[in-house]
């Protein structure tokens, strides 16, 4: 798949490095997994069992990664769009906006273990890198929801209204900042995670959705969607530093690993793109994709990008060193989340 028909030389650079990167990923994977100091995983070292989000369906299909089938649809509540691992890795929280609880999911079996009610209007969802805090947007309330968190167990500190439309979330190393996109206020938000109080709004382009924090907390990168690009955000000076054309829709972040590289989907041009980092430029493209890519997982030998495609109901199967389309498979109405475990690292 070429990089939009840019020089072929561009392309070639892309697929050497893609298999350099990823032969150092398989490292870490396999090295984390072996280390004293990090417990051992409940789930075998090559994920079985792929979980997608059917948002539309109110349901959840688990795909059988091996033969790349649906093997089961399971009903779990109204509109899952996102989900996250508890800090331990032992449980998948599902979290159902209109049906306001979380669903708790063995992510091996795709066995359901139980829920959290009156979690309300959870649309997207996330625990500060220190585990302490559990942040869940309310994309439909125009509110934000602080909880104190112990794995699962979690206890409301504080609920903040911010207009309009609270969309994704990202946090700094130190757990001291929850950043928010306002999609229907064309803003970001920042807040204090220890005094649950909004710090600072500043201005962004056009409906702001997914966001990713560069290395050092330097950066932040928004999906623009409302328009095609990512907007590189100086947070500390609150200042915009560049625009990043990716295609019509940038949404959602997906880094690659390897601390440089992260990929980004175009809904509305029906692309992935990928970014370099530190030199915050464009580097390639995923094309011929079905319509709407949304969120994205990589195996944990860093070959395979799976990425739900919103206006499709279809998942597919990405060759991440060819950055071609290999497989696509039928699911429900409007997927949105995907995961499997293990996974590739997110650092």
């Amino acid at each position: 798949m070429n990089a939009y028909n840019v020089e072929m030389h561009t392309f070639i650079t892309i697929r050497r490095f893609s298999i350099l990167a990823l032969s150092g990923l398989s490292c870490l994977v396999l090295a984390s997994v072996t280390s004293a100091q990090t417990p051992a995983p409940v789930a075998p070292v090559e994920p079985k069992l792929a979980v997608i989000l059917n948002s539309g369906d109110a349901s959840v299909s688990l795909i059988d990664m091996p033969t790349r089938k649906v093997i089961k649809t399971v009903a779990v509540g109204k509109e899952p769009h996102h989900l996250m691992m508890t800090p331990d890795q032992k449980t998948l929280l599902i979290a159902n906006a209109a049906g306001n609880d979380v669903v708790l999911m063995n992510p091996v079996s795709g066995e359901l273990t139980g829920k959290i009610p009156n979690i309300i209007d959870p649309y997207q969802i996330g625990y500060s890198p220190n585990h302490k805090w559990f942040v869940a947007n309310g994309n439909r309330l125009d509110r934000v929801d602080i909880y104190a968190a112990d794995g699962a167990n979690l206890k409301l500190a504080k609920t903040v209204k911010l207009a309009k439309t609270p969309s994704h979330i990202a946090f700094t190393a130190d757990s001291k900042i929850a950043f928010i996109t306002l999609q229907d206020s064309n803003e970001l938000a920042a807040i204090d995670l220890d005094t649950q109080t909004v710090l600072w709004k500043m201005p962004t382009a056009k409906v702001p959705a997914g966001l990713w924090m560069t290395p050092g907390d330097q950066y932040l990168l928004v999906g623009i969607t409302g328009e095609d690009h990512v907007q590189v955000i100086d947070w500390k000076n609150r200042k915009e530093v560049k625009r990043i054309v990716t295609g019509k829709g940038a949404h959602n972040f997906r880094p690659l690993g390897d601390k440089k590289h992260v990929f980004v989907t175009n809904r509305i041009a029906s692309t992935i793109s990928l970014i370099n980092m530190q030199t915050l430029e464009k580097v390639g493209d995923i094309t011929g994709l079905p319509a709407g890519p949304d969120d994205m997982e990589i195996t944990p030998d860093g070959k395979t990008l799976w990425v739900t495609f919103r206006f499709s109901k279809k998942a597919g199967v990405i060759d991440i060193p060819s950055m071609k389309l290999m497989t696509v498979i039928p699911v429900g109405k409007s997927p949105h989340g995907v995961f499997f475990y293990p996974r590739a690292s997110w650092e």
